[in-house]
């Protein structure tokens, strides 16, 4: 569905139109009225078109008079859109669907009260792109932290020239009016290698609220003669304010909800010691990250090592809740337990007592924010979701538009 019907009257059932310049190029209109003192209604796409372009979308206009009534259906859907304030025009909001066929119905009243019904039916042109929409994320209905951002995943990397359509085309509500940014990413910027449209707030999203995201990615031109597939829409909820703070240097870890500490314990972070490429990567990143997903039990082998190597590993660790792409974790310990709040002795990850680890696992949503202090090694913006780490006035220049965008309010 693509959308609420607009708050005009709706037409029940079409009336026989008259056509004037009907053609089968999808450009051309249908006309009926503008005689004896009657409106002229015009539609747009003509009556009969058999290959309407999507990204055009429907015009109806009035001449002599204004729209009474509009009525724009698709498998017998309202279709959005928009009346002119003077009542002489009406647009569609989005664009159509490819392969869509539309059935158009439109009254026009003049200012001695004649009037003119026009109608018109037409098809859309079939071809889809091959770029499509992989995902989004946040997965439906799912609870999620203050910090989530929101993924649109894409099959292949959208067209530059098609880049502004797609992010004007995306329609975020949410409970609390919520100012943030989009972001293009490249697959070598991506967390999971798929290019991606992102989008930031500003500040952390107000807990305990509804979020409804609608890419309307039907009919966008994306290439030469090739349109968006389909519409996706994602609902999901921000949950409690869960912060974590984790300081290097006292060894501690900080659990808070809605402000309030609920849990802290003593950790153990990386030692450092292996450098290459100029980054120590025994060393845990300090910065701003946010936890990205958890896992019962987590295989962990050694980056870059072979069997047999000083420093090599292959171990099974539980409780591992996920804070970067570049294996870090938080986890519970295995061995070493006398670090633990005393020392950093980790091969990155932050280590934790077997019951703070099982409770973090069980306690934290996505995108709950984990803020690290204390090492010499910074977490990168690229760095799995650590899209905290980069100014927001930086971050919005990825977008296309290059401008703020304000969610709308969700009822």
């Amino acid at each position: 569905m693509r959308g609420r019907a607009m708050v005009m009257a709706l037409v029940v059932g079409l009336a026989t139109a008259a056509c004037a310049g009907g053609g089968g190029d999808g450009t051309k209109s249908t006309s009926q009225g503008g005689d004896d003192g009657t409106p002229k209604l015009t539609i747009t796409p003509a009556n009969g078109s058999g290959n309407a372009r999507p990204d055009a979308g429907v015009s109806i206009t009035a001449a002599g008079g204004t729209l009474s009534q509009v009525a724009v259906k698709l498998k017998g859907l309202d279709v959005p859109g928009k009346l002119s304030p003077d009542k002489t025009s009406w647009r569609s909001t989005w664009t159509l669907v490819p392969g869509g066929r539309y059935q158009v119905s439109a009254t026009a009243a003049s200012p001695k009260g004649k009037s003119t019904t026009a109608t018109a039916a037409f098809r859309t042109v079939k071809d889809t792109a091959a770029t499509k929409i992989n995902n989004v994320v946040p997965s439906a209905n799912e609870t999620v932290g203050t910090g989530m951002p929101i993924f649109i995943q894409f099959t292949k990397p959208v067209p530059e020239k098609a880049r502004a359509a797609v992010e004007r085309a995306v329609e975020i509500s949410s409970t609390t009016p919520t100012e943030g940014a989009w972001r293009w990413l490249a697959p070598g910027e991506s967390f999971n290698g798929l290019p991606s449209l992102v989008f930031r707030p500003r500040e952390p999203w107000k807990p305990r609220q509804k979020v409804s995201v609608t890419v309307h990615y039907a009919g966008l031109k994306i290439g030469d003669k090739v349109f968006g597939d389909k519409d996706v829409t994602r609902k999901f909820r921000i949950g409690d304010s869960h912060t974590v703070t984790i300081n290097s240097k006292t060894h501690r870890l900080v659990a808070k909800k809605n402000g309030r500490t609920v849990r802290s314990w003593p950790v153990s972070l990386g030692e450092g010691g292996e450098v290459v490429n100029g980054v120590d990567r025994l060393l845990t990143t300090s910065g701003v990250h946010l936890t990205m997903d958890r896992s019962r039990m987590e295989r962990m082998i050694s980056p870059g090592k072979k069997k047999g190597d000083p420093g090599y590993y292959d171990e099974q660790i539980p409780w591992a809740t996920r804070i970067s792409n570049s294996g870090e974790y938080i986890h519970q310990g295995m061995s070493q337990a006398y670090c633990l709040g005393r020392q950093n002795c980790s091969h990155g990850c932050v280590r934790s007592p077997a019951d703070d680890a099982q409770w973090l696992y069980n306690w934290a949503y996505r995108g709950d924010m984990v803020t690290i202090t204390g090492t010499a090694r910074s977490l990168e913006w690229w760095n799995g979701w650590g899209y905290w780490q980069m100014p927001f006035s930086k971050w919005m220049q990825g977008g296309v538009l290059k401008q703020p965008v304000t969610t709308t309010p969700l009822t």
